[in-house]
């Protein structure tokens, strides 16, 4: 098993893996909270500018833990018609689920960012970086989100991951990059010795700073 010091030592590792990258001019984008530290390491290697890409998993309503789908910025909505299917979900509740998360998201995406503009999308590399990914649905959607901001091609780029669900993704992203995908995946936290949760003060400390030839 692959074990990372914490989030900046799996970001350093991770860009190492993304160099190539750096000719493109991408746009790196972290999920927070967590992956706003894993993108943060990935954007300074890369000389990239750094944002946030704020998505919310929509939990079945009788047991919020499970998700049904998730929402993102820009409208974006993916369903996991399986799960809404098995835990019976009316279209009623699915949608007052989604209401209240897009709230969510846009108050997230407030708080993030404060007074600064996002930093636009169209027609670059966006490379999506989270700390890493157990389902999935969360992951999707940041996805899609940068395909509907106008992003022209996205990289997916995690420290560790299932395989089933890399394959999964592989069919939305136009590259998927993982360091350790162990097919006896259990959580995200097993592979980090600090797996301190990251702070909202943090990720806008972060991203104060964007590194590279857009940065504020």
């Amino acid at each position: 098993m692959r074990e990372f010091r914490d989030r900046r030592d799996a970001g350093e590792r991770l860009a190492a893996r993304l160099a190539a990258y750096a000719d493109e001019s991408p746009v790196v984008v972290g999920l927070p909270r967590g992956g706003v530290v894993v993108a943060a390491a990935v954007a300074e290697a890369l000389q990239a500018p750094l944002d946030v890409i704020v998505v919310r998993k929509l939990g079945v309503p009788s047991q919020p833990e499970l998700g049904m789908g998730a929402v993102g910025e820009g409208g974006v909505i993916v369903r996991t018609q399986p799960v809404i299917d098995a835990a019976r979900v009316t279209p009623e509740q699915f949608d007052a689920v989604v209401a209240r998360e897009q709230d969510e998201v846009a108050r997230r995406a407030d708080r993030f960012r404060g007074d600064r503009a996002r930093v636009p999308l169209t027609g670059r590399t966006v490379i999506v970086v989270d700390d890493g990914i157990a389902t999935g649905g969360t992951a999707r959607a940041a996805l899609e989100v940068a395909r509907a901001q106008g992003a022209s091609r996205v990289v997916l780029a995690v420290p560790v991951a299932p395989p089933e669900t890399l394959r999964e993704l592989e069919s939305v992203a136009d590259e998927v990059v993982c360091l350790d995908a162990p097919q006896w995946f259990q959580a995200v936290g097993v592979h980090y010795i600090d797996f301190t949760q990251t702070s909202d003060q943090e990720v806008v400390a972060l991203l104060r700073y964007r590194p590279g030839p857009h940065a504020d």
